[in-house]
């Protein structure tokens, strides 16, 4: 049996009922075969993830104390401790957390609102997307020769946080371009109406209705720059220091280097120092995490 189908100034076609029924079918079976395959990969992530989280709470959960906490390092796992590495983490995200956003939003706010739309700054913009992708340790070479180097600061919070705001400069700066993109024009255009000038309007409008997405970038990025060793270990941050820093021309030392430090060392309780680190650590992102959500949070319910 055909089914006759026509609209107006359309001839006539003919619909079999069977090969609609068959096609239904076949979309019905690939939809089930790929919302399985979805699931399983969700769940192997999910396993995965939990197996990570049970492996590092059981085996660290024993070492963390107020002792872990207040001692230096140590080449005994009992005495080792995370003092060091925590306060030399603090300075350091002191230092890239302003820098890096500072820079980054700026050179957002001026590629997407002041410069011209050409073939350079096309070029420009393509150039910093590409970035974002290189390997962690060529921007640890680039701290190297001109940070450390070329500008004699060495192995100090200022060159590794500098290094650092490198490192993150590209995914901030991509972020910001894309929740400055993504607020309307007509809300621009209606400042302009109201008789606000360029920079009032992106102060006032722009930026408010952006600081999520921007936020949401930074924070993403910060968590980055937390957890890098590479470029530290290229510009030479020591792993073992028995003093805290005082200002951020001193030597320091971070979370990442110390508990890389643990985790090479063969002895099986440095494995559980180690982590024990790892906890502190994901404590310590889950912490700025926190607040950079807050923050967006408030702007989200106001804007």
């Amino acid at each position: 049996m055909r089914i006759t189908e026509q609209q107006p100034g359309v001839s006539k076609r003919y619909i079999d009922p069977d090969s609609v029924t068959k096609r239904m079918d076949g979309r019905k079976v690939i939809n089930t075969v790929f919302r399985s395959l979805f699931f399983m990969a969700t769940l192997v992530a999910l396993l995965v993830l939990g197996i990570l989280f049970y492996r590092i709470l059981s085996q660290g959960l024993g070492f963390l104390s107020a002792e872990f906490f207040q001692n230096f390092a140590s080449r005994i796992p009992e005495k080792a401790g995370i003092k060091a590495a925590l306060v030399g983490s603090l300075w350091l995200m002191a230092v890239v957390a302003p820098v890096s956003m500072f820079l980054g939003i700026g050179t957002a706010i001026y590629l997407e609102e002041y410069a011209k739309k050409n073939r350079i700054n096309d070029l420009i913009r393509m150039n910093i997307s590409n970035l974002a992708g290189v390997p962690s340790v060529v921007f640890g070479l680039l701290g190297l020769t001109i940070f450390v180097r070329a500008l004699a600061l060495g192995n100090s919070i200022l060159a590794a946080g500098f290094t650092m705001s490198l490192l993150i400069l590209p995914v901030i700066i991509v972020a910001a371009q894309e929740a400055i993109r993504a607020v309307p024009q007509d809300v621009r255009e209606a400042s302009y109406g109201m008789g606000a000038t360029k920079w009032q309007t992106i102060v006032r409008v722009v930026l408010p209705s952006a600081i999520p997405g921007i936020l949401t970038g930074s924070i993403l990025a910060l968590s980055r720059a937390v957890g890098e060793t590479a470029p530290l270990i290229v510009i030479g941050v020591p792993v073992i220091i028995h003093f805290l820093p005082t200002g951020v021309t001193d030597t320091f030392t971070a979370l990442p280097m110390q508990i890389y430090d643990w985790a090479k060392r063969p002895q099986a309780d440095f494995q559980q120092v180690a982590s024990a680190g790892i906890i502190v650590l994901m404590a310590f992102l889950l912490f700025m995490n926190s607040i950079a959500v807050l923050i967006r949070n408030k702007f989200q319910k106001r804007y």
